[in-house]
């Protein structure tokens, strides 16, 4: 029990040490495999931990060491994989070799055996079950798996054998408890270590998911000296950090919180860490601990440690967001990850923002499209009536200019993106009744539309050129003449406007029109792929140009 009670009380050493080296920054979280540095940094602690528990053991008469030693083998393989296991094992089993005593053989094999036992487990684990390489149980039976195999190497080759069996029968159950005991209890200080760093992360993430929600709306207006003012203060009030600031690729735009006396807006941006998130398109960290914010403007600035987020559309930097912490409150290394979610967060706002105006200034194109490519045929036929009508009928060329001006007048004023049906309509009444006076008898016009649908919402110009479409193409063609018909009808989560002829003429009739393929593109484009402009003719007898929408209509 006194072998015991000695062993408990090294390894209890063992977990302050353990504990301190888990608070500094130098072992990465169980989930992600060590990279070069912190294998190094655990293959030194390891191997320490080994070393001291030879030390620290009991000597029993005939030179056995009852010892802690495989608590520093079993973490090294179980952490950081089987070569920093086996490099820590050799390291410590060399060292006892040294110490001499009739165990020496057995107890350095034994360390190197168990260094590679935490090895494979550590494979096998992140490989197969990776959210139980951390389990203190394992590790625990991990540990007495290997003692026990320790004490088999023992029996086989240590001599006298008499002497090997009382060796194993009293130092055997106190290491087995003892080291199993220390390992198990390291592995539950990693885990909660771990589940504060996740804690910290899910807040970060929290935080910046509240800032990208409270500028949603800012940021749909685009990047502006406007906007940084209010991004700076939602950003120092979500995230109560010393100091925030916004700056474009050159300057600050605005300075919010501690060192405002010197940090002015305005100002140029002097600061190389700046310039690196700016130049290299990555989130620029320093923590106040390891790397430190050096400000180039004064040296009594009480900031210690930086958080510079790059703001980026379409793969160029527009300008940062900065979060700056004084000396007495520095950055845990874990906010990196708040700066990089808010990038990304941020980012894709004013890709979005970048995305509806380059959307908006299409569709004011294609709109002044279909006005350039509408009114000079359609002006030179609607004068040449007007000219030939007012020989015969002043009144009604009197009418036909009232509804040439109110088609032109209707035409300079529609420059919004969406318009109802019954705008529409009217829009392209006054068009029909031109033509109508052009085709005279010939021209018949019937619309059918019930007066619920009247105020549906549509693209602005979607009626009139396919309109134009039927009467051009269609009922022009023939001597006779013909009717159009308009008529709009719901069919279960659909409306259907149908613009009809019975000419039969159509040519093109795969909509292949410019002015039909805008009003096609621009459907889409609002409601999606499933909607548009589909054509069917039958020769001789029926042209129908049919839009289909969803049968609420569209909003932006």
């Amino acid at each position: 029990m006194s072998i015991l009670v000695s062993l408990v009380q090294t390894m209890a050493v063992f977990l302050v040490f353990f504990y301190l080296y888990c608070r500094l920054p130098l072992l990465p979280p169980l989930k992600t495999e060590p990279d070069r540095r912190a294998k190094i940094r655990l293959y030194l602690f390891c191997s320490f931990i080994s070393v001291i528990g030879s030390y620290l053991g009991i000597w029993l008469p005939g030179g056995a060491l009852a010892n802690t030693r495989a608590i520093g083998s079993m973490l090294a393989g179980l952490i950081g994989g089987p070569l920093v296991g086996l490099a820590v094992g050799t390291t410590a089993g060399l060292h006892r070799l040294s110490l001499g005593g009739f165990t020496a053989t057995s107890g350095a094999m034994g360390t190197v055996v168990d260094g590679l036992i935490g090895g494979i487990v550590h494979i096998w684990y992140r490989r197969q079950k990776p959210e139980r390489l951390g389990d203190w149980r394992l590790a625990f039976l991990a540990t007495a798996f290997g003692e026990v195999l320790h004490m088999g190497w023992l029996l086989l080759l240590s001599r006298p054998f008499e002497a090997s069996v009382a060796t194993v029968m009293t130092i055997g159950p106190p290491m087995v408890i003892a080291n199993s005991l220390g390992v198990a209890l390291f592995m539950l200080v990693v885990r909660d270590r771990d589940r504060l760093y996740d804690k910290v992360a899910a807040a970060s993430s929290a935080k910046a998911l509240r800032v990208a929600q409270r500028t949603l709306g800012l940021l749909s207006k685009g990047f502006s000296k406007e906007l940084a003012d209010s991004l700076a203060a939602i950003v120092i009030e979500e995230t109560g950090v010393g100091a925030v600031a916004v700056t474009d690729t050159e300057r600050i735009l605005v300075w919010v919180g501690l060192g405002l006396d010197h940090h002015q807006p305005g100002g140029p941006i002097s600061s190389p860490l700046t310039r690196r998130a700016i130049d290299h398109h990555e989130v620029a960290f320093t923590d106040g601990v390891h790397d430190h914010y050096h400000c180039t403007i004064s040296e009594s600035c009480p900031l210690a440690s930086a958080l510079i987020v790059p703001l980026e559309v379409d793969g160029t930097v527009i300008g940062t967001v900065q979060l700056f912490e004084p000396h007495a409150e520095r950055f845990r290394i874990i906010n990196k990850s708040l700066g990089e979610g808010i990038a990304a967060l941020l980012s894709n706002q004013l890709l979005v923002a970048r995305y509806q105006e380059q959307k908006s200034l299409l569709t004011m194109a294609e709109l002044k499209l279909i006005h350039a490519q509408v009114n000079p045929h359609f002006l030179f036929n609607s004068l040449n009536t007007i000219i030939a009508v007012t020989r015969r009928d002043a009144a009604q060329a009197r009418e036909l200019i009232t509804h040439l001006s109110h088609f032109f007048r209707k035409n300079l004023k529609r420059s919004g993106e969406l318009s109802t049906l019954e705008e529409e309509l009217d829009h392209v009444s006054s068009y029909l009744e031109i033509e109508k006076a052009r085709f005279q008898d010939r021209l018949v016009v019937e619309t059918s539309i019930a007066p619920e649908l009247l105020r549906i919402k549509l693209p602005t110009f979607t009626l009139q050129p396919l309109v134009e479409n039927a009467i051009k193409h269609g009922l022009s063609t023939t001597f006779h003449g013909g009717t159009a018909r308009i008529h709009a009808h719901r069919e279960d989560r659909l409306l259907h406007i149908d613009i009809e002829d019975d000419a039969g003429a159509y040519v093109g009739g795969d909509g292949t029109g410019l002015g039909m393929k805008i009003v096609d593109r621009r459907i889409k484009n609002l409601a999606g792929d499933g909607y548009g402009v589909t054509v069917s003719c039958v020769p001789n007898q029926l042209t129908r140009v049919r839009v289909t929408m969803p049968a609420e209509g569209i909003s932006t």
